[in-house]
């Protein structure tokens, strides 16, 4: 049987190269870097090196990256870190409504301890109004935290025009980067960032390995206490192999990633185009152009996510889905709320997303199996009668 994944938004294979790289630091050249042994030197030289990697991914200096064990960990320490060195200067933050759990938790945990938030509305696509922003912005704001691109629906946010918005009132920026950074060209002073959060596994990376850019001057508390490493920002004896690993992802990124994003927005497109020539009743979840290079949402009505999902993978096809339904609730996924997708509809989402492996023929092969998969569950649909009397 075939196998396509088409889960790259979830994670993505580590790159051979990468893979390569990481093994001496697992067993032959093993030292802490924080030694002043020759062993421990060794090993600092190379982490200093992948650090030079990252930062210059994103346009950044070296000593502005902080190493962290993923994007949820680098989101909590941008918020939580702003938020207690800054709680004198106010306690009100702005997000938005569609972010990723791992900032709207942070939210919700600062909310307890007695920070104000606003989350902001989108409009149908996933889209933050700039306007709203300057609208939202208070005295007492101390941080803006909104996400560069959607993990569901792939929708790209004017991040660059937010930031010139907030740098005006003198106020951090902070901006989860996870699904864009290695993915499509980003620059943090493009951006007018003070901080952004990226993951080591988004782009052919290991898992369990990230950073964090604080720009220099920003008043930050340490988020996890320890030892002196990172600059006394992140304790914790570093992951060595791991940020080996993330610092080659970044540079193998830096020199593929415009090449391979144009090949997928072909992909991301022509899978778009034949599903709605191929299958009726269906919704396209996210910014039509402005969105991510292998993003593929859509809502296909009169059946349900979880279905299709189970059975895609029965054919070898791995996606996810768009309702993020667990086993305790049938409600459906905040972001597809959040840009207005009725609950039924909501229901029937499912989430492809392309990567370095992908083919054309992968996704030929994906299409006869949705519509096959399609076909099949209306016919024993509930709301068979209204499939058949929109047909």
């Amino acid at each position: 049987m075939r196998r396509v994944y088409l889960d790259y938004a979830a994670t993505t294979p580590t790159h051979p190269d990468v893979v390569k790289e990481m093994v001496p630091f697992l067993n032959q050249e093993f030292g802490n870097p924080s030694s002043i042994h020759t062993f421990g030197r060794e090993v600092r030289k190379k982490v200093e090196e992948a650090r030079e990697k990252v930062a210059h991914l994103i346009g950044a200096n070296p000593e502005e990256i902080v190493f962290t064990s993923g994007g949820t960990e680098a989101d909590n320490f941008a918020l939580i870190g702003i938020a207690f060195a800054n709680e004198k200067k106010g306690n009100h933050i702005i997000t938005s409504s569609i972010e990723h759990h791992a900032v709207l938790e942070a939210c919700h945990f600062l909310e307890k301890r007695g920070f104000s938030l606003t989350y902001l509305p989108v409009d149908k696509d996933g889209l933050i109004d700039p306007n709203d922003v300057k609208r939202a912005i208070k005295n007492k704001t101390i941080l803006v935290s909104l996400m560069h691109a959607n993990n569901e629906i792939g929708t790209i946010e004017p991040i660059a025009e937010i930031g010139k918005i907030v740098k005006e009132k003198g106020i951090y920026f902070h901006t989860d980067a996870v699904q864009t950074a290695g993915i499509l060209d980003v620059n943090v002073n493009d951006l007018k960032v003070d901080l952004l959060a990226l993951s080591a596994h988004k782009f052919y990376g290991p898992k369990g390995v990230g950073a964090l850019y604080i720009r220099k001057g920003t008043r930050m508390v340490p988020f996890i206490h320890g030892g002196h490493q990172e600059r006394r920002r992140r304790a914790g004896t570093e992951n060595t192999s791991g940020i080996i690993g993330l610092g080659k992802a970044a540079e193998i990124a830096q020199e593929t990633k415009e090449k391979e994003a144009k090949r997928l927005r072909e992909l991301r497109d022509y899978m778009i185009k034949e599903i709605f020539n191929q299958i009726e009743n269906v919704r396209l979840n996210g910014h039509p152009i402005q969105r991510l290079p292998g993003n593929i949402n859509v809502s296909i009505e009169f059946v349900e996510g979880e279905s299709l999902l189970l059975n895609l993978d029965l054919a070898g096809i791995a996606a996810s889905s768009g309702s993020a339904c667990t086993s305790d609730t049938l409600e459906p996924s905040h972001v597809l709320k959040a840009i207005g997708v009725p609950i039924q509809v909501a229901h029937g989402s499912i989430r492809f997303t392309l990567g370095k492996w992908t083919t054309k023929e992968d996704i030929d092969y994906t299409l006869e199996k949705l519509v096959e998969t399609v076909k099949k569950l209306r016919s024993i649909s509930p709301y068979q009668h209204d499939w058949k009397s929109t047909s």
